[in-house]
């Protein structure tokens, strides 16, 4: 069991430093080729910072059936995570304002990719049309973003963006440095993916349960670092209201863009849709809706998310990882 932990954690480490080589070398290299802030913040950022949760989805799709409860449970753990978590620590530190530019419709639009989401996880698979669809409103999302932000009713947004990109540190100046960190990003991505994986199932036949516990607990978890990274730094800065800005925009890219492409690439490679366990329409489903809307009143209101907030989304948290385990043996997928 300590080698399959030792393969998940550094696996995940492995995923975490690579997908920050390669948002830091694609920022770079669009810098180079003129490319505009805007539209970089919007996607290459956006796709970049998604990276590990991506090819976890990709390697489990890869590793066939079997694997595939990691996928969709790291899907549903990190969107869970990104809202008790990474919401819930920094909200002890600072008070987190939920007044960022365009964040009521972002949230709304959050709700309304979870519901979609559920409907097609209902009959327990994600089917290849399903998956072009929610890789179809991921794209037209993007799209519809861009053109907002770029339109002075919405200059706020785009200075957001903007100063997301031109405010980044650590970006390699040559060619030659650009070039190293993608290629370090290509080959070390992969191979995180892989051994997350390969221990994640290993950790989940060990332990007796089912590997989307794996998915819905560790992994997603680990996925999530990052974005709790940057909640904490800037509740420290007093700077939190950024947080709940960009878990809106995590959220929405992991399950349209994330389940998305992970569909596209699994259900053609292992000739059939992709199963989720039936646990998952008892439980995991109806948390990842109430995260979801545990958002809206704070985000209606304008409100913000404090310390007694903070506490009863950690206690939430906490809950919800027991529980999984409580009931989380072996589950067959449908």
């Amino acid at each position: 069991m300590a080698t399959s932990l030792a393969y998940v954690i550094g696996g995940l480490l492995v995923l975490l430093v690579c997908g920050d080589f390669l948002v830091r070398g694609s920022v770079a290299l669009a810098k180079r080729l003129r490319i505009p802030a805007l539209f970089t913040g919007l996607t290459i950022v956006a796709f970049g910072t998604s990276a590990p949760e991506l090819v976890i989805g990709i390697q489990a799709a890869l590793a066939g059936p079997e694997a595939i409860g990691i996928a969709v449970g790291n899907v549903v753990g990190s969107n869970v995570a990104n809202v008790l978590l990474v919401l819930g620590v920094p909200a002890l530190i600072f008070p987190i304002l939920a007044d960022q530019p365009l964040i009521r419709r972002n949230a709304v639009m959050m709700v309304g990719a979870t519901l979609l989401f559920m409907y097609f996880a209902w009959d327990l698979a994600f089917t290849l049309t399903e998956g072009i669809v929610l890789f179809l409103l991921i794209s037209l999302y993007l799209a519809y973003t861009g053109l907002r932000a770029s339109r002075a009713s919405d200059s706020d947004f785009a200075l957001e963006e903007v100063e997301e990109v031109e405010q980044m540190s650590g970006l390699p100046k040559s060619a030659f440095g650009i070039a190293v960190l993608i290629l370090l990003a290509i080959i070390g991505l992969p191979a995180g993916a892989h051994y997350s994986v390969l221990g994640g199932q290993d950790l989940a036949e060990r332990m007796g349960v089912a590997p989307s516990i794996i998915g819905l607990t560790v992994i997603a978890l680990g996925t999530s670092l990052p974005e709790l990274a940057t909640s904490l730094v800037a509740a420290f800065h007093r700077h939190s209201a950024v947080a709940i800005g960009n878990v809106i925009g995590s959220n929405l890219f992991n399950l349209l863009a994330i389940m998305g492409f992970t569909t596209l690439v699994a259900v053609p490679t292992n000739g059939m849709p992709i199963a989720i366990d039936q646990e998952f329409k008892t439980f995991e489903l109806w948390v990842l809706l109430g995260t979801a809307l545990l958002i809206l009143p704070y985000v209606l209101s304008k409100g913000r998310i404090g310390r007694l907030s903070g506490v009863v989304f950690l206690m939430a948290y906490v809950a919800f990882i027991f529980i999984l385990f409580q009931n989380g043996g072996p589950a067959a997928p449908a």
